[in-house]
């Protein structure tokens, strides 16, 4: 029997709430001995720098079940299942969770992301899972509990199978895709993208480097680049401090503007509209402190506003859209699946670390990109 074929499996027979050391032991011993394992997180961080890990699902082709990590005071079992080598944990869009579990239990791997899968199978980039499941499955799922406080107990029946939904699918998903790229001949295709879920970068920001996360920092002269990235990673070691979100803490508007205006007293901080009062009065010395720090020159060089456009450089941008286009139209992809168009605008600007320019991409695409330049 193929594996494709493996996992076509009817309605799971199992369905269980793990809340006790035994049961866990239990079925990770089970789940441990299957090829696939489905996979899936509650989470919450909408008060909390790190998230809260509030319930993980699991399945196999007979069985399902959900694991409360807050009634559990030890969740070895589970770390080690999450790390067997031998088990392919079944994921859609992972990277949060894989984020969220990588605390409890290192890296998780060898993982098999459906979202990514299906991207290259012809589905929209960022396609969801319940959409998946409709068009490959023909089953629709229940949305009645996509804003639920998965950190308040007990959870209800209807929780539980909505959470149970998340997973009970998954592996007849992935024996889909599994069919469908081994016909398009994208096996190594996959290989390639899920290896870059083997590595940790991600999962933790170093502070020097969160400026980097923050929108609309493009295009800096050096003074304020300098500043940038003082304000963000003064602001990302505050949080994890405080164990606070980073808009808790200052507000990536707040901190553009301050980028961008450069204050020098605590008149001029104040007199930024996005900047709260309670933040000028509680960090303004600590935000007036980074401006100094990052010695720009005074006066300070006017703001960068919208960069002014080069027509030269748009005209390659398209040229290289057009190309990038016309390959995704002859391998039926989405075009965004293949390349973004700030991949195709750093490709442009002279960048070869591109993801462009490496693996299946640099075969199919890259070469002919660079032949264009």
């Amino acid at each position: 029997m193929g594996p494709s074929r493996l996992y076509r499996s009817s309605p799971l027979s199992l369905q269980t709430t793990v809340t006790t050391a035994p049961a866990l032991a239990q079925i990770c011993a089970r789940l441990a001995a299957q090829p696939r394992v489905g996979l899936d997180t509650e989470f919450l961080r909408e008060r909390t720098y790190h998230a809260r890990l509030c319930l993980v699902q699991l399945a196999a082709p007979d069985e399902a079940a959900c694991v409360d990590p807050l009634a559990l005071a030890e969740l070895a079992p589970l770390a080690a299942l999450l790390a067997a080598p031998g088990t392919l944990k079944v994921m859609h869009a992972s990277r949060q969770d894989l984020e969220v579990l990588y605390p409890l239990a290192g890296l998780t791997r060898p993982v098999f992301d459906t979202q990514i899968a299906a991207g290259l199978g012809g589905f929209p980039a960022q396609v969801g899972y319940a959409e998946l499941v409709r068009r490959l499955l023909g089953r629709e799922l229940a949305k009645s509990h996509t804003r639920t406080d998965w950190s308040r107990r007990p959870l209800s029946a209807a929780q539980i199978e909505y959470a149970l939904d998340d997973v009970r699918y998954l592996l007849p998903v992935a024996a889909e895709l599994d069919e469908r790229l081994e016909r398009l001949g994208r096996l190594a295709w996959l290989a390639e993208e899920l290896a870059e879920l083997a590595e940790t970068r991600g999962f933790a920001t170093e502070p020097e480097e969160a400026w980097q996360r923050v929108r609309g920092l493009r295009g800096l002269d050096p003074g304020r680049e300098r500043l940038a990235r003082a304000l963000a990673a003064w602001r990302e070691r505050r949080a994890l401090e405080q164990d606070r979100p980073r808009g808790w803490i200052l507000e990536d508007g707040a901190l553009r503007e301050i980028v961008l205006r450069v204050p020098r007293s605590a008149a001029q901080l104040a007199a930024i509209p996005e900047l709260p009062a309670g933040v000028v009065k509680h960090s303004g010395a600590q935000l007036l402190g980074c401006v100094a720090a990052a010695d720009i020159p005074d006066p300070a060089p006017p703001a960068p506003g919208r960069p002014q456009s080069d027509p030269q450089r748009n005209a390659l941008v398209r040229k290289l859209g057009g190309i990038s286009q016309a390959v995704a139209a002859e391998l039926e992809l989405v075009p965004e699946v293949l390349a973004t168009r700030r991949e195709l605008e750093l490709l442009a600007d002279g960048r070869r670390d591109s993801p462009l320019l490496r693996g299946w991409r640099r075969s199919v695409l890259g070469e002919r990109l660079l032949a264009a330049l």
